[in-house]
């Protein structure tokens, strides 16, 4: 039978115009790397995603979904049932960690739908009486939810590991969160959509479609202007303050852009939350061309939300604004951080810190980019940073951060390069791009003090010139910075001598303050937080296992002191053969925070404030540390912490605290009270904020 010519017709007139929307948003480079894209060959799924086969026959199905749900998850459907089979074996591999149900609203399907879901145990099942559309169903679906979130899911999708988790994180992170939606993948492995930008004429564009979801570009979480009611969550109080999908847009297409802009329009922000991954066979129950069949809504409905948000479209980006400026609509402007490798805040002090920093940044609505100056970066780290907001700088999806400076320096308001290795790189580089965004060096702590320290407790000449050569470059770097970030008071004020003229602020350590969750009962022995590769804990561990643990088991023979830290495996046998308990990195300090009597931070060099100091406080454990552990901090002896110079200081500081639950308990709460005090978050904001010649969002 051959091809109608109007059909024909009217299918390369949409195509054409397609072609000219890409063109006018791409370029012409763009729109060809589309096209082939989509023209390419591609296997039929991506064996990585772990999808469910459709084909396979019916077996028992149970659900483990609670009477008292937090999470409805509810699923429209029509027809298709190994679709929906699909959908919901993966729910059931792949379960929410918090009480949900599953509602399944059966849109009168033509065929044995209502007959196998009636077998399916644990599924609460809503038989519409007649067909009501996608609009109806879903409403209908969120009038018998019992859970505090909704989330709605088409019927051809399929769950990932994690995915419930990180849309309700969102909420969590987000208290102006209104709607979260899942990063949508096909089942070839591309991307299908990272969110939506909406244009002044009611047109929108998926982000990222038919691109690699594994670019680092398209992995960090956003707001935008829609997401797909594909995998859309919403609190439940909100769905129903809004009055649910709108019934005008029955029986489907805008209904979710439509509920985006009444969340907006409520004062709520909508996010794409790119660590929630769900495959969706797009176009299973909507199939067709644009002017049959379900698709013939899209145009229709398109009219009726031109005309219902005439006002808030005026705001939009006209119809042909490239995607790049559509993005940068939706923040203030951009800051790139850039350190020596991928913050770890299970490693070290100064990832923790920055991790921070970026938080506070994105807070405050900046877009943050970070690069590594390695160029390396594992997955986990890359879902972490852009769990959070951040988008990571990494081969091979950008070649270099001057390449990326060459091609973004308009948007760029300031740029913070941490470290002086780092900032001797990369300082003429924003120069010359982007003369007009902030340079700001972060010192971290300043090299060439700790490395001056090391070289004369050590004597070594060669030490001695490297501190000298740090000193001169560190030096230049802070004179040509807009603003120098120190982490302690103490080097602040040795800079103000050796530069007056400089610009340097303070921005030290931030904590959250984790509280006590035990007394003193019960307690013993210390820990000790730190990494091997850091000079000052290498040495700081081999006084301990020399001479430290060995004053203190004459005085308590069963004492031990744990370390908790990344420790090669030579020196880790060493160490332990000495009598330290080695533990290696250590996730989650917090059980040990709440067992051991107190930390120990036997540092005899270094420079700035000591993150295992504030991190111990943090939980209300008391410090027992040197006079350079301890510097800087605003630390009184006996009141904040013990100080203690020699290993009978250490092994006698133990024993004091052992003795005296009152003296425990005083410093303990003193402890806390200083980090809530001196290294809070508010106190950083300020600092980025003064740096960054900003008063705010909304200032």
């Amino acid at each position: 039978m051959s091809i109608p010519f109007s059909w024909r017709y009217k299918r390369l007139l949409s195509m054409a115009r397609r072609v000219r929307a890409s063109i006018a948003l791409r370029g012409w480079r763009g729109t060809i790397e589309r096209i082939s894209q989509d023209l390419a060959r591609r296997p039929d799924v991506d064996e990585s995603l772990s999808l469910l086969p459709l084909e396979a026959a019916f077996s028992p199905l149970s659900l483990p979904t609670s009477t008292v749900p937090r999470i409805s998850v509810i699923i429209p459907v029509y027809g298709k049932i190994e679709y929906t089979l699909a959908c919901l074996r993966s729910i059931a591999t792949f379960e929410p960690s918090d009480p949900f149900e599953v509602i399944v609203v059966d849109d009168a399907s033509p065929d044995n739908t209502a007959t196998i879901l009636a077998a399916v145990s644990g599924l609460r099942v809503i038989n519409n009486e007649k067909n009501l559309g996608f609009v109806g169903s879903c409403n209908a679906g969120a009038t018998a939810a019992r859970g505090e979130y909704l989330i709605f899911l088409n019927n051809d999708t399929q769950v990932t590991p994690g995915w419930s988790e990180a849309l309700l994180r969102c909420f969590e992170r987000h208290p102006d969160a209104g709607i979260a939606g899942s990063q949508l993948v096909y089942p070839d492995g591309r991307l299908q959509e990272a969110g939506a930008w909406v244009f002044a004429d009611a047109s929108s564009w998926n982000i990222g479609r038919f691109t690699s979801r594994k670019n680092p570009a398209l992995r960090y979480a956003r707001t935008v202007d829609y997401v797909s009611g594909a995998s859309l969550a919403i609190p439940r109080d909100l769905f129903e303050s809004l009055g649910g999908f709108d019934t005008r847009f029955a029986p489907g297409y805008y209904e979710d852009t439509d509920l985006a802009f009444s969340a907006r329009a409520a004062g709520r922000s909508v996010w794409y939350v790119p660590d929630s991954i769900v495959v969706h066979s797009e176009g299973i129950s909507s199939a067709g061309l644009a002017d049959t069949g379900m698709k013939r809504y899209q145009a229709i409905n398109q009219t009726k939300f031109a005309e219902k948000w005439r006002d808030a479209l005026r705001k939009q980006p006209a119809p042909g604004t490239p995607l790049t400026a559509a993005d940068r609509a939706h923040h203030r402007g951009t800051v790139l951080v850039v350190d020596t490798v991928m913050p770890d805040a299970s490693r070290d002090s100064g990832s923790l810190r920055l991790v921070g920093m970026l938080k506070l940044l994105l807070a405050d609505g900046w877009h943050v980019v970070f690069a590594p100056d390695d160029g390396h970066a594992e997955d986990a780290a890359i879902r972490e940073l852009g769990a959070l907001g951040v988008e990571v700088l990494v081969r091979p999806w950008v070649s270099s951060v001057p390449s990326w400076l060459a091609a973004n320096h308009r948007d760029l308001h300031a740029a913070i390069l941490c470290r002086h290795t780092v900032a001797a790189q990369y300082e003429s580089l924003v120069r010359r791009h982007a003369p007009g965004a902030k340079l700001i060096f972060d010192t971290v702590d300043l090299h060439f003090l700790r490395e001056e320290r090391a070289a004369e407790r050590s004597g070594n000449s060669a030490l001695a010139r490297q501190a000298e050569a740090s000193r001169r470059q560190e030096l230049a770097l802070i004179e040509k910075a807009d603003t120098t970030f120190v982490v302690s008071e103490y080097e602040r004020d040795m800079l103000s001598r050796l530069m007056p003229d400089a610009r340097v602020a303070l921005l030290s350590n931030i904590h959250d303050v984790y509280g006590r969750e035990t007394g003193f009962a019960g307690r013993r022995d210390l820990l000790f937080i730190g990494g091997y590769g850091h000079p000052p804990n290498a040495d700081a561990m081999h006084w301990m296992a020399q001479d430290i643990l060995p004053a203190l088991r004459q005085l308590v023979p069963d004492a031990r002191i744990w370390v908790a830290g990344d420790v090669p495996d030579a020196e880790r046998r060493a160490l332990s053969d000495a009598g330290l308990d080695m533990l290696g990195r250590v996730p989650d300090l917090a059980p040990l925070m709440n067992s051991v009597l107190a930390s120990i931070a036997p540092l005899r060099f270094g420079a700035g404030v000591k993150g295992k100091v504030n991190m111990a406080m943090s939980h209300g454990l008391p410090v027992i540390g040197t006079p350079v552990a301890v510097e800087g901090m605003h630390l009184i002896d006996g009141r904040d912490v013990l100080t203690a110079v020699t290993a009978a200081d250490f092994a006698n500081a133990y024993v004091r605290l052992e003795g005296d639950p009152a003296g425990w308990q005083r410093l303990s709460d003193s402890s806390l009270a200083h980090v809530a005090r001196h290294f809070s978050a508010q106190a950083a904001r300020s600092a980025l904020r003064e740096a960054l010649g900003d008063e705010g969002p909304s200032g």
